[in-house]
């Protein structure tokens, strides 16, 4: 059994995943997100520290939870990067990439989107880059490795579960 067999990968979605780590997209993605994380760092150490002193409790409390979920989408946003860097520098194989434990989360629904209008310009600025970054990784995560390449078979197991959704009046992946 090879690699790419182990890690229940396809030829073809190996290719896929290779291509992309060595093409201009993925350098200018991988820029825009370590840039982004650095971003967020600074002005969170920084200025939105500051910031967030000056506001009411309860913007005080928004600021700490947009700030928690601004950065853990942006360490989920670095570590499929970093995964794909490892793909294009031969440190991983294209194949084991493929394995769902690499796979970009999809934000879970908020219950309840905390009160935005207190908080810092600066914060909002980052959460707006880091939303759009985290739904263009997602997107780019879905084709390389969810949607079937095409004259690649089907998954199986992903027909079976859109037929499932598609029942329950849920989306398909």
């Amino acid at each position: 059994m090879t690699n790419v067999e182990a890690a229940g990968a396809s030829p073809l979605r190996t290719a896929v995943v290779a291509d992309f780590a060595r093409s201009e997209l993925f350098d200018r993605t991988f820029q825009e997100g370590m840039a982004l994380v650095e971003d967020a760092a600074g002005y969170l150490d920084g200025e939105g520290r500051q910031s967030a002193k000056l506001l009411s409790r309860a913007a005080a409390m928004a600021y700490a939870e947009a700030s928690m979920r601004l950065t853990t989408r942006l360490m989920q946003v670095a570590s499929w990067l970093l995964v794909q860097r490892a793909v294009r520098e031969g440190d991983m194989a294209a194949g084991e990439a493929c394995d769902d434990r690499y796979r970009i989360q999809q934000p879970r629904p908020e219950p309840e989107a905390p009160e935005l209008g207190e908080l810092p310009a600066g914060l909002l600025a980052l959460v707006r880059r880091a939303e759009r970054l985290h739904e263009r990784v997602a997107h780019l995560d879905r084709r390389m490795y969810v949607e079937p390449v095409e004259g690649e078979a089907p998954n199986p197991v992903l027909s079976q579960l859109d037929r499932v959704r598609a029942a329950f009046g849920a989306r398909p992946v």
